[in-house]
């Protein structure tokens, strides 16, 4: 049965890095892969041609695929914009129209990349980490929210952090199966200590942790998980957080691994349907040059195979493809170091398709 794919390039380097990779899934198409590709428009793109960073015709043609590869969205250009209609409330706004709860950002180093991390090579060889991120809820959807003026002139912000035992329980459940996939380890991040949202959120992981006695269950808080993401990663096997701190840790946990430009994500509902896209953003400054690395959003559609798909021997393909790339010395400018092969993006993404 043939699986429908919605393409969703967007902004800035969008284009660029979802064409690599829609170049990977027509060479696989070509040895039997079923799948039919539509494309639609979001974020700033969407909002110079519809005035809307989330057309209803993009949110009908994502809801009836099986599946969505995303590009990224923003820009400077779209900076003045009132917040309402900024590109990046497209990218919100599908989220919750699709109920893509479960954000699972993978954070492996492949080998040939040692040397590119900023941390030492024994500190981070062998890295192979997966933060599970709750995505539709927490702090980015919390009512209320805006900007006020007090009695005094004085204007102020504020924002809601908010989360039911239902949507803790959820993304708990979640990140506990994977753990158990995986070496079966499992750190829940928090701020119990200052924060009783998430003192609801450790109480809860705690009495899930009872239907999952193959796993170890751990607490840590936030400011010490950054802190030890950086002293010693390889502690950790899958953390899992609010929609905010897994915001901010898998961005920090991406240079563990040499470039944000590697790091590839899923979003997916309780069905398994996905959105999978790059965790890093539209690089507006470097867009139309050809020098983007277009591997996060390649090993982006590998995740789409493993996980919504249900093709795993391709996703594997995929992924040794591109480490047999790296073991070429082919290099983007994110990853480039001396002794190694620079290239572009189309390149890169022509090397991938070669190496399959």
């Amino acid at each position: 049965m043939t699986k429908k794919i919605a393409v969703l390039a967007g902004d800035g380097i969008g284009p660029e890095i979802v064409a690599e990779a829609v170049k990977v899934l027509q060479a696989l198409k070509k040895d039997g892969l079923d799948i039919e590709l539509e494309y639609g428009l979001i974020g700033g793109a969407a909002y110079d041609e519809t005035g809307t960073p989330l057309p209803d015709e993009t949110v009908a043609m994502s809801k009836s695929a099986d599946a969505i590869l995303l590009g990224a969205v923003g820009g400077y250009k779209w900076e003045s914009l009132d917040i309402s209609v900024r590109p990046e409330k497209g990218l919100l706004g599908i989220r919750s129209q699709l109920n893509l709860f479960a954000n699972l950002r993978p954070a492996i180093l492949y080998p040939q990349l040692a040397d590119a991390s900023t941390l030492k090579s024994e500190v981070v060889a062998g890295l192979d980490l997966m933060i599970v991120r709750e995505l539709t809820g927490g702090i980015y959807f919390g009512q209320p929210r805006g900007v006020r003026t007090l009695d005094n002139g004085e204007k102020e912000g504020f924002n809601t952090l908010v989360y039911r035992e239902s949507e803790i329980r959820r993304i708990g459940k979640v990140a506990f199966d994977i753990a158990q996939k995986r070496q079966g380890r499992l750190c829940s991040v928090d701020k119990a200590n200052v924060l009783e949202c998430t003192e609801l959120w450790r109480e809860t992981m705690t009495e899930l942790a009872s239907d999952y006695e193959d796993v170890e269950l751990s607490h840590m808080y936030v400011d010490n998980a950054a802190m030890q993401l950086v002293r010693a990663p390889k502690q950790f096997d899958v953390m899992v957080t609010t929609n905010m701190f897994g915001d901010i840790l898998s961005d920090c946990a991406s240079m563990l691994t040499g470039s944000i430009g590697m790091l590839p994500s899923a979003s997916l509902d309780e069905d398994g349907k996905g959105m999978y896209e790059p965790i890093h953003g539209s690089a507006p400054d470097i867009a139309g040059k050809n020098s983007a690395n277009p591997l996060a959003t390649i090993l982006s559609a590998s995740m789409m195979l493993r996980y919504t798909l249900d093709e795993p021997a391709l996703a594997d393909r995929v992924e040794n493809a591109v480490s047999k790339v790296l073991d070429q010395g082919l290099r983007t400018a994110d990853i480039y170091s001396e002794g190694m092969t620079k290239v572009g993006t189309s390149e890169m993404g022509d090397a991938v398709v070669a190496a399959l």
